[in-house]
């Protein structure tokens, strides 16, 4: 498939989607949640065991195009919902949802709904220079792509009110510190870092690893006991895999175990 705002590679069973509108700072667009939703179908009909989310050129997503541009996007429309409703929290959801692991590189600015992208991922790797901003009040918006939720699990209430009403950046190390995102590594190696990371997730047990994101996520929303409740149940399907006997296999022949996802 050609893509026209975003770049598609799968190797090593991992699949990169890289937000290609460099000369826009990766701006959102319908187009680009309709062709991400695209790359991410044809990744796992493809057998892609982890997927990593970057960006193109010095931004990773500056949020929202606000603009109309010669390429047939009008700019936003009157009713800000109803955009939400058909695109954003289509992707976010599906993100939230897949039963692969989600990497992160945050490879320059995350700014808006582009940090709400970002943040949906389970392990978030920044580049050094990178920085992150709830710029909605800066425009008159409230926060969206999920980036409320996220924003306030991962920081807390104090944090996310900060960030959510002055609208101010935050460093990648002051991000990390707040426990926003999961480290923070030298500019050039971002991506690769997260390539890396990919690639041992990938590697692993991805079944008990596609339950795990879903378990933690569920737990934040859960009283103790409906979490004891989950985990008996995804205990359940984890330990009737075959990479559970494998591993049980391995333990007894004293070897690494060896994967298969299944």
């Amino acid at each position: 498939m050609i893509y026209d705002t975003i770049l598609f590679d799968l190797s090593d069973d991992v699949a990169t989607i890289t937000l290609n509108r460099p000369d826009k700072l990766n701006a959102l667009t319908p187009r680009v949640f309709d062709e991400a939703t695209a790359a991410i179908d044809h990744a796992i009909a493809q057998g892609a065991r982890a997927l990593v989310l970057t960006g193109a050129g010095k931004a990773f997503c500056s949020g929202a195009d606000l603009k109309p541009d010669d390429y047939g996007y009008a700019g936003l429309p009157d009713d800000l919902g109803e955009l939400l409703d058909t695109h954003y929290n289509p992707f976010v959801l599906k993100l939230a949802g897949l039963d692969i692991p989600v990497i992160s590189a945050i490879n320059g600015p995350a700014v808006g709904a582009g940090l709400g992208i970002a943040l949906t991922a389970d392990i978030i790797v920044a580049a050094r220079s990178a920085y992150m901003l709830l710029a909605f009040v800066n425009i008159g918006l409230v926060p969206d792509a999920g980036a409320t939720w996220l924003v306030a699990k991962g920081v807390g209430r104090v944090k996310a009110l900060e960030m959510a009403l002055l609208g101010e950046r935050i460093s990648a190390d002051e991000a990390a510190q707040a426990g926003l995102i999961t480290r923070v590594v030298d500019d050039e190696i971002a991506l690769a870092e997260a390539r890396a990371i990919a690639r041992k997730l990938a590697s692993g047990p991805t079944v008990a690893v596609g339950m795990i994101r879903k378990q933690v996520a569920a737990a934040l929303v859960q009283s103790f006991e409906d979490s004891l409740a989950t985990e008996r149940a995804n205990q359940t399907v984890a330990g009737r895999t075959a990479d559970f006997r494998e591993s049980l296999a391995a333990f007894a022949e004293k070897r690494p175990p060896v994967f298969k996802g299944r």
